[in-house]
């Protein structure tokens, strides 16, 4: 891990500090850092649906053959990258609001870097549960809306006041776009690719 990645779960304040001044050397640095960490949630859904399985009923494990499973990550990881992609431009779009004048790859950077924690829970992909995905998840929301609203400001050298009301829409758009892309990625998947099931009896 980065020095300015593990200071964003131990101090998210010096962090974002960090992230914009490596930002202003080196334009596109968070390219790296959304590629790779973006396979960590893709490649563990891989190993979790198409190995590990999932069961809905007792004595019997259903799992995606590896085709089915590796069609599913591979459209997720386009998702992530594509979505965080989008973001940034909305980011960039709604700066003509406030004070900021950022450029898109410092959105597209500041997209990127906010939603690590949701990277890093990907690691429960590796035992499909639905409970331990909203526990996870719902903890990854937490911590990459307080990343958002303690960063901007600072990310984009805006006010206090006018960073939260950025914070505040930025967090709106990025909600509505992930969703989207997320339920259109499933219904694709679903409905199109015809995902093959995998059901084995215990007992």
């Amino acid at each position: 891990m980065s020095a300015p990645l593990i200071k964003l779960f131990t101090q998210p304040n010096f962090a974002w500090t960090d992230i914009r001044r490596e930002e202003e050397a080196h334009p596109r640095h968070y390219l790296a850092h959304l590629l790779l960490l973006a396979l960590i949630p893709a490649v563990c859904l891989f190993l979790g649906t198409s190995y590990v399985g999932w069961s809905l009923a007792a004595g019997e494990t259903v799992r995606l053959s590896t085709a089915s499973a590796l069609q599913l990550s591979i459209l997720l990881y386009v998702a992530i990258v594509a979505g965080v992609a989008v973001i940034g431009g909305f980011i960039r779009w709604m700066s003509r609001t406030f004070d900021a004048r950022p450029t898109l790859n410092q959105c597209i950077g500041f997209a990127a870097y906010n939603v690590t924690p949701f990277f890093v829970a990907g690691i429960a992909g590796l035992y499909p549960s639905r409970w331990l995905a909203i526990l996870i998840l719902g903890a990854a929301s937490v911590y990459s809306t307080f990343l958002l609203f303690v960063g901007l400001p600072t990310f984009m050298h805006e006010r206090k006041e006018q960073g939260l009301l950025y914070s505040a829409c930025v967090w709106g758009v990025g909600l509505l776009v992930m969703v989207t892309i997320l339920v259109s990625m499933i219904l694709l998947w679903f409905n199109v690719l015809s995902p093959e099931y995998l059901r084995t009896t215990v007992g």
